[in-house]
């Protein structure tokens, strides 16, 4: 596995490599892998022609007082989970790389995804992602691009960014990985304690029967919305601090 951490090397790599033929599923993560991103990287290996997999802890999608500077970070152990998994190219940029100048052009979120969801909850969130993906689709010119289904929404701001903007990428969603008990795999379950964490099963069994009266129910949850969009419904909640979101498509999950 090849780490790159400037664009312009990044860059000329990737122009090598398409100039080959040869084609490019690209996992943009913040790093602290599970298994739910390995999914993600399982699927582009066997895809693709070559893996490409980016770690940074996007600066823009966090708001005011949210846990930026305390998110997980383990850079050893991903290194070694995405080498022992075959990728081939590892995108490792600092903030100064990927935001050299302090005045960026940014991104305004649709009226229709900003009323919903986390659209309406964090506010300015969803413009971070789009930014920062947008930066990093130019600099890596994937074919293939591979999101789970966890944050639906993101699901739907990253598929119309790539068609808005005429990428020409693929965009693969794949099911949501689960904790034994269906917790959905996330960075932050690390911060949970045993307690939280049986407490926030409830999320997706409130999921699975359609009923949010079972996270109101449960003293250690604090529910952010319970919310339906088209055959998706979603959560959002805190557990001990920890903010988690889930969802299902409804008449799918058993």
């Amino acid at each position: 596995m090849q780490v790159l951490r400037t664009i312009p090397i990044t860059q000329k790599m990737m122009t090598l490599t398409l100039e080959k033929g040869k084609s490019v599923g690209f996992v943009p993560t913040m790093g602290a892998l599970h298994d739910g991103h390995m999914s993600l990287v399982e699927a582009s290996l066997s895809e693709c022609d070559y893996t490409v997999v980016s770690i940074f802890v996007n600066p823009t999608q966090f708001l005011l007082g949210e846990d930026f500077s305390d998110y997980p970070r383990d850079l050893e152990a991903d290194k070694l989970k995405l080498e022992r998994a075959g990728v081939d190219y590892l995108f490792l940029p600092d903030e100064k790389e990927i935001y050299p100048d302090e005045e960026m052009i940014e991104f305004k979120l649709p009226e229709s995804y900003a009323g919903i969801m986390c659209g309406k909850s964090r506010p300015g969130h969803f413009e971070g992602v789009a930014q920062v993906c947008a930066k990093l689709f130019n600099i890596i010119r994937p074919g293939k691009v591979y999101f789970g289904q966890k944050d639906y929404l993101q699901t739907l701001v990253i598929q119309k960014l790539i068609e808005d903007l005429n990428f020409g990428i693929e965009m693969r969603v794949l099911p949501t990985v689960r904790e034994k008990g269906g917790l959905a795999m996330s960075s932050r379950n690390k911060y949970l304690t045993d307690e939280e964490r049986v407490a926030a099963q409830v999320l997706y069994k409130a999921l699975k029967a359609g009923d949010k009266s079972l996270i109101e129910a449960e003293p250690m949850v604090e529910l952010e919305y319970f919310e339906r969009n088209g055959d998706v419904l979603a959560v959002a909640a805190k557990v001990g601090g920890v903010r988690l979101v889930d969802c299902v498509r409804l008449g799918r999950e058993k």
